[in-house]
């Protein structure tokens, strides 16, 4: 099912964009109220939920839907990684990618409830006809029962039943959703009004007021800062943060004892055949070809001029022609012609069929008749080969040592260190490090972003040194290229600074504390002067504030300093020509504009691009009602008890954060 609501399907679309999309950062209420913990499916970790026909005769129908828990979690961590979340979200779009796949469930019911099932001969016309057709009858023609059920493996992991089965789902959602909106409709004025908003373009003078500029202007005395600093204690309670003073001794590979461990033949050997499966060498050919392509669902007559042309290169080949020189001038392939048709070493698999097959079946050196593919005819050289093998030990040596020196390393020096540890727990790390030749270090007071000497890889030692308490026992902790035995000797703990010496940090949140008022009121100021003067202009060189001047821009566009006009500059389009707009603030800069000339759109304009308005439109409207519907949908299976979670759902309003 996971890659089939990847498919281009626009019930799907809306199931995902209402569940998952723009609500992954919202953290508003779950979809669904009112999820009790009451379920046929409790206890099973399986699966997330069951959907049944809602009403007296769905309890005793068996008709049910089981909704996988594999499938949420896989739809869940899709979602993670699109939207570039932390892996503390998980658990945030756990429930809301099953949401998802509930509310498919229901719709799905209710197709068949409406009998809109999908027949087996719909099926095959689908399949023939429709977005897979490319794929499993290119060209019209049938690619086979092994190569159809290949695909489907390949590129959806499912079974060819699942696929079809999959298919006829989408097909039956789709022909739910036209029920539903297939009244839709808009009328021809408001088709007009639509691409009339949509192709305005205005071009404008705007003030640029700068909160860079503003924050350069505030310039407090000390004694206001002592008093912004007295009003502010809570805030710098803690500003100047926790330090502590650490003392350790490090050590690497060189310093074992016995020196660096050695690898035996042996341990080389045993390794090799533990991980046969990392040193196969799938099936592989290098070859230089030259292609005469033929456009997907092209004629008999265009197909038959492709083949003559490549049969006459043939033909120039067998009689002595240059094959490279061939290619180049005559392949169809770019990214191959201008190197004389050749083509890297390339795994088998990732080959059409045919041309794989063929090139596998000359001899390096050897030239082949014409190849049919799913592109077109090839003329095929093949200029090296490798069969699927093994690499034998003598050739992957060197590489497997040096991982098993690192193993064998790691672990001596793991337990190196838990025996220095220990070693310093009784007798103290001065005592320890020099009984085994190491010198203790002992570090000024310094910050979780502090920086240690002599050590490659500080970082967990920081991070353990400020989780540990003052005078805790000597532990280990990994440096990267060894380990290091460390104890806190000392703690400064988070303390408010000294006026003085914080002074500069003060004055910085002091001006970004006024900044925003300083620009809402100099913008405010520049508007209302503005629309005094009746001239942007002229209210903006009595405040000493720059004007600049803008492109025709639509609401597409994006204008330097205003950003895009589809935000708060938008409001220019709604004013008419002359008139002086409110102050339009972002935060780190403020305009007021004034438009300078706008231009509608044409009924030339509004004529040629009206169809597309009007499916536009619907398009948006259909969406629109079918959102509804599934909402409406779903609360009445959820009231009539028609939906049943094997776990108590998290409660409406719920965060990932907690609270």
């Amino acid at each position: 099912m996971i890659r089939i609501l990847q498919q281009d399907n626009k019930a799907t679309k809306i199931i995902f964009a209402v569940i998952i999309g723009a609500a992954c950062l919202s953290m508003v209420a779950y979809l669904i109220p009112g999820i009790g913990d009451n379920s046929a499916s409790a206890g099973n970790a399986g699966v997330f939920a069951t959907v049944r026909d809602p009403g007296f005769f769905g309890k005793f129908s068996g008709d049910s839907t089981d909704i996988k828990t594999s499938e949420v979690n896989q739809i869940a961590q899709q979602q993670l990684q699109q939207q570039r979340l932390p892996e503390g979200f998980l658990q945030f779009l756990l429930p809301r990618a099953g949401q998802m796949l509930v509310q498919r469930a229901i719709l799905q019911h209710e197709a068949d409830r409406m009998h809109l099932q999908v027949s087996d001969a719909d099926l095959a016309r689908e399949l023939q006809t429709g977005s897979f057709a490319r794929y499993i009858f290119p060209n019209g023609q049938y690619i086979g029962d092994d190569k159809y059920i290949n695909f489907v493996q390949t590129y959806f992991q499912l079974s060819r039943a699942e696929f079809e089965s999959q298919v006829k789902g989408d097909m039956e959602l789709n022909r739910l959703q036209a029920l539903v909106t297939g009244g839709v409709s808009v009328s021809d004025n408001a088709v007009r009004e639509a691409y009339k908003t949509q192709g305005t373009k205005v071009k404008f003078d705007y003030a640029v007021v700068s909160a860079d500029d503003i924050r350069k202007t505030i310039n407090p005395s000390d004694a206001e800062l002592q008093d912004f600093f007295k009003k502010s204690a809570s805030r710098y309670a803690t500003a100047v943060p926790e330090q502590r003073k650490i003392e350790y001794f490090s050590f690497d590979a060189s310093n074992l004892p016995g020196g660096k461990p050695q690898v035996t033949d042996a341990e080389i050997a045993s390794y090799y055949n533990q991980h046969q499966d990392q040193y196969q060498v799938k099936e592989q050919v290098k070859t230089r070809h030259i292609l005469i392509q033929v456009p997907s669902g092209a004629d008999a007559k265009t197909d038959a001029a492709a083949k003559a042309k490549a049969a006459d290169i043939l033909k120039q080949i067998k009689a002595g022609g240059n094959f490279a020189d061939l290619a180049s001038k005559n392949s169809d392939d770019p990214g191959s012609k201008t190197q004389g048709g050749e083509l890297p070493m390339i795994p088998t698999a990732g080959l059409d069929p045919a041309y794989a097959k063929a090139a596998m079946a000359l001899k390096p050196g050897e030239t082949s008749d014409l190849v049919r593919s799913q592109f077109g005819y090839h003329i095929i050289q093949t200029e090296a080969k490798d069969s699927a093998h093994a690499k034998p030990l003598a050739e992957v040596k060197e590489q497997i040592v040096p991982l098993l020196e690192q193993q064998k390393a790691g672990a001596a020096e793991q337990s190196y260190a838990a025996q220095l540890a220990a070693e310093a727990k009784s007798k103290g790390l001065e005592k320890t490090a020099a009984a085994h030749n190491l010198k203790t270090t002992t570090t000024d007071f310094i910050g979780k972003d502090g920086v240690i000497g002599g050590v490659a890889d500080p970082a967990q030692l920081l991070t353990q040194s400020f989780s540990a308490a003052k005078g805790a026992a000597p532990a280990s902790v990994s440096t990267g290229d060894g380990f290091a035995i460390f104890q806190v000797v000392d703690v400064k703990p988070a303390h408010a600074p000294d006026f003085a010496e914080y002074k500069s940090h003060i004055l910085d949140d002091y001006r970004e504390q006024q900044v925003p008022q300083l620009l809402n009121a100099k913008l405010t100021k520049l508007a209302d002067r503005a629309k005094v003067l009746n001239d942007l202009k002229k209210a903006a060189a009595e405040m000493n504030v720059p004007v600049k001047t803008s492109e025709l821009v639509g609401k597409d566009g994006q204008v330097p300093d205003v950003g895009s006009m589809s935000g708060q500059a938008s409001v220019a389009f709604t004013l008419a020509k002359g008139a002086i707009s409110a102050p339009i603030n972002n935060g780190t800069t403020g305009i007021v504009l004034s438009v300078t000339d706008k231009q509608e759109p044409t009924a030339e304009d509004i004529a040629k691009n009206f169809d597309a308005t009007r499916e536009q439109l619907l398009s948006t409207q259909r969406e629109e009602i079918f959102r509804v519907y599934i909402g409406t949908l779903t609360d009445t299976y959820t009231k009539k008890g028609a939906i049943k979670y094997s776990q108590k759902q998290p409660a409406p309003g719920s965060s990932p954060f907690g609270g």
